[in-house]
């Protein structure tokens, strides 16, 4: 139709509007987060049905002020295999999350739905190779790193709050601390006050994961027990709840599928001994 525009993103939340149509928030690499009405998409027998979250569509959308509505629809990727397990669903849901906090309306983050859909390919990827779900927690807490970076809000890794002293993690001495301040940063030693105190391999760990891969041993297995996994999604928790105000809400339940029976297996891993 005349007037009408093309756009392309991916879904990252899809809500009832009116008795039967649907609202979508999109993230666009163009045009950042878009939200759009999509007549008649919960209607079972709708050509517009699969609007739904963590699809990539390529849509026709109509002009016109206010609300645009979808015209016409085509599924370029559907993430929903992600649903088989818990901690994969939960980890694409936290990282949905944290991204509709750092992108605005109608204002384009470069980067941000590439990283994304990276992410969402390799969660893909555990469920259809049925790795272990610290897999999925270890994508979770990497994206959650990127994404932050790629929003204006990283993690400062590289140098002491307080000293400016680089942070260079001693490996092999297991008395060496460093503590999350979270309105500063990483201060050197265990500070009064702090939210969360790592050792040296921890603090390693999370050095690593702004690099595309994750960090991994000679033999392809993933660096890091999964308590220590635990540890760096407590962090990232906190660093978003003093930035962005809040926390994405999933990280519960990615926690929850990893650790049924309660917070034993996350506990303080300040006294792991195992190096990167």
């Amino acid at each position: 139709m005349s007037g009408d525009s093309r756009l392309e993103g991916l879904v990252l939340k899809a809500g009832p509007l009116g008795e039967s149509d649907r609202l979508l928030t999109l993230l666009s690499a163009s045009d950042g987060l878009v939200r759009l009405a999509v007549p008649g998409a919960r209607k079972p027998k709708s050509s517009l049905a699969a609007a739904v979250p963590l699809a990539v569509l390529h849509l026709q959308v109509g002009s016109g002020r206010g609300l645009r509505r979808v015209r016409q629809l085509e599924v370029r990727r559907n993430f929903a295999a992600l649903a088989q397990r818990l901690e994969t669903l939960a980890a694409a849901q936290g990282l949905a999350e944290l991204s509709l906090q750092l992108v605005p309306e109608g204002a384009a983050v470069p980067g941000v739905l590439d990283d994304l859909l990276l992410q969402l390919a390799r969660l893909d990827l555990v469920v259809q190779e049925r790795s272990e779900g610290v897999e999925a927690l270890a994508l979770a807490v990497q994206g959650s790193v990127h994404l932050l970076a790629l929003g204006g809000y990283a993690l400062p890794l590289a140098h002491c709050a307080r000293s400016g002293a680089r942070l260079e993690p001693p490996l092999g001495d297991w008395s060496w601390r460093c503590s999350l301040i979270p309105a500063e940063g990483l201060v050197l030693g265990a500070v009064a006050g702090a939210q969360l105190v790592l050792n040296a391999s921890e603090l390693a760990l999370l050095q690593r994961l702004p690099r595309p891969a994750l960090p991994r041993k000679r033999d392809g297995s993933l660096m890091g027990p999964l308590p220590v996994w635990l540890r760096l999604l407590q962090l990232v928790e906190i660093w978003s709840r003093e930035h962005l105000a809040r926390s994405p809400r999933a990280w519960r339940l990615v926690r929850e599928a990893l650790v049924p029976r309660g917070p034993a297996a996350a506990s303080s891993g300040s006294g792991n001994r195992w190096s990167p």
